[in-house]
């Protein structure tokens, strides 16, 4: 089951990847597939076309980057269960490394799919080379949830064209500029037979019922135990993670390095494509070199902080 037919003109999937009982999952990739693997997972609510621009970048710099759709989410399957708990996600996600060769891949995670890049690697579910971490960490804040919650759960009756569509994504992130072209919004909906305009998600996603005090656990056990490379990126307008919660990560994982992106929200990667995508590749060009050993190991890496101008300042 998914969210129902594609609206013409919306980029079809490169590839499908089987996941926990047979799941379809979606994807696209980029470069060339023997430079060192690279795996993009996005957040709640989002597709693996939010990858789109840092995935280019990647394959132009020599990683293989793959992004795919989560369960629930664009053109990957609904799960005919209902299930779409970190756990199960985790367990996709060691479908695709087994699919892909059982390489040891970079993981890079926004959001929901932050968590389960954390999960996977601090549980020993997949030995990666290196983690990025997308402003997600085990504090995260109640209010920035809710919102996104808000923003998920609004008009299920559907949306009448796609300039309401367009109205809603601005009113959720009014700090980007809204598209003069919407054709772009097509592949966040589908078309109904009753010529409703629907979110591509699973809206069985929303309700998944969490401890946010054992998920806050949870992850700060991944986060104590991690020991490959690590990078935390943070939205400087993000209200999901705040700079308290970003430090708290960084008291955890003592060796992790630390960006923080000026004028960017929750969405770090669509709001400053190219400012995170050479953040990205600065880091791994030194850990998870093209064509090499990495320059150092990673309990020799010297934890960063990039302040909003760039500069670079020593973590506490």
């Amino acid at each position: 089951m998914s969210a129902g037919p594609r609206l013409v003109g919306t980029p079809e999937a490169m590839q499908f990847w089987q996941g926990v009982g047979g799941i379809r999952l979606a994807g696209d990739w980029w470069g060339d597939e023997n430079g060192p693997l690279v795996i993009l997972q996005h957040g709640g609510g989002q597709t693996r076309h939010a990858w789109k621009g840092v995935g280019e970048i990647l394959g132009a710099s020599g990683y293989y980057a793959i992004a795919f759709d989560a369960r629930g989410h664009g053109d990957s399957d609904w799960a005919p269960d209902g299930r779409y708990d970190q756990d199960v996600m985790v367990d996709d996600l060691r479908c695709l490394v087994a699919a892909l060769g059982k390489r040891r891949p970079v993981l890079v995670g926004a959001s929901m799919g932050g968590g389960t890049s954390l999960v996977a690697v601090g549980e020993d579910h997949v030995d990666a080379t290196a983690l990025v971490l997308v402003d997600i960490a085990p504090q995260i804040e109640t209010k920035g949830v809710a919102k996104i919650q808000a923003f998920m759960t609004q008009k299920p009756e559907g949306f009448s064209s796609l300039e309401e569509v367009a109205e809603a994504i601005s009113n959720y992130q009014p700090h980007r500029k809204r598209p003069d072209n919407l054709d772009g919004l097509a592949k966040n909906v589908r078309l109904g037979a009753d010529g409703k305009y629907r979110w591509h998600w699973d809206p069985r996603l929303l309700s998944r019922k969490f401890d946010t005090e054992k998920r806050q656990q949870r992850l700060e056990a991944c986060a104590a135990r991690l020991e490959l490379p690590t990078l935390l990126v943070r939205g400087g307008l993000s209200d999901v993670l705040s700079e308290e919660g970003a430090q708290g990560f960084l008291q955890l994982c003592p060796h992790s390095e630390y960006v923080n992106i000026a004028d960017s929200g929750h969405m770090v990667a669509g709001d400053r494509n190219d400012i995170f995508g050479n953040a990205v590749i600065e880091f791994l060009s030194r850990v998870v070199p093209v064509g090499g050993e990495p320059t150092q190991p990673a309990h020799d890496l010297h934890p960063q902080h990039r302040g909003p101008a760039g500069e670079i300042i020593d973590v506490p």
